[in-house]
């Protein structure tokens, strides 16, 4: 399937969709958002990472920030931290340089490398893009995390790229039809921004009417 401009999804809504689909729809559906911590010092980390006017030559070694990506065939956009090109046999053409260069997308995230997939996804999700934009092969990325201040080194393997097309193509078919799913609470709700906005509790509750009755029950 070929997507149009207009059905293009954010690529950084895969990463919200795999943690928890009604965070990613109350974002991207509905358009809501709340800042907390985790999400100032995520945002603060990416100021340096999205300078796009910032390249870097380090003699084998050409580093680029902020590179805007798209894949007509995955309907998705949106931009790479940090893609590096590294002199080698294989890659592509850069104009005004000698020889090919491999692609290599760097991801920047903070705190520890998660127990979960969703950085990876986003971060193969790139390299798809990328793949689609430059004609090329790109087997693997890094993502960096602002805690041990190291990179961690994926391999893009075919179920990765598998699980991004389904997650995808999920995600198409719920903004569609616009609609905002219902989740089972878990430990990550209290670490979620949006928290007071999904309000996880009610999931809990068989419906409003019988959460409101509760709560108006234990204040009196």
């Amino acid at each position: 399937m070929i997507y149009q401009d207009e059905d293009f999804l954010q690529l950084s809504g895969l990463q919200h969709f795999k943690f928890c689909r009604r965070q990613w729809a109350l974002i991207h559906v509905e358009k809501q958002w709340a800042e907390n911590y985790r999400t100032t010092d995520g945002a603060i980390m990416h100021e340096n990472a999205h300078d796009g006017s910032f390249t870097e030559s380090r003699g084998d070694l050409v580093i680029t920030r902020d590179m805007r990506v798209f894949s007509r065939t995955l309907g998705v956009s949106g931009a790479c931290d940090v893609l590096e090109f590294r002199h080698g046999e294989t890659g592509i053409p850069l104009k005004g340089r000698e020889g090919l260069w491999q692609p290599y997308p760097v991801e920047y995230k903070r705190g520890k490398p998660k127990e979960g997939t969703e950085d990876t996804l986003q971060l193969c999700g790139q390299a798809m893009c990328l793949e689609e934009m430059l004609c090329c092969e790109i087997p693997r990325g890094a993502l960096y995390y602002g805690e041990p201040r190291r990179r961690t080194e994926v391999d893009f393997t075919p179920e990765l790229r598998q699980e991004v097309r389904a997650l995808l193509e999920e995600m198409h078919a719920l903004y569609a039809r616009g609609n905002t799913p219902k989740v089972k609470p878990t430990k990550g709700c209290n670490a979620c921004s949006l928290k007071g906005l999904c309000l996880p509790k009610l999931m809990r509750s068989k419906s409003v009417s019988a959460y409101l009755r509760g709560a108006m029950e234990g204040e009196q």
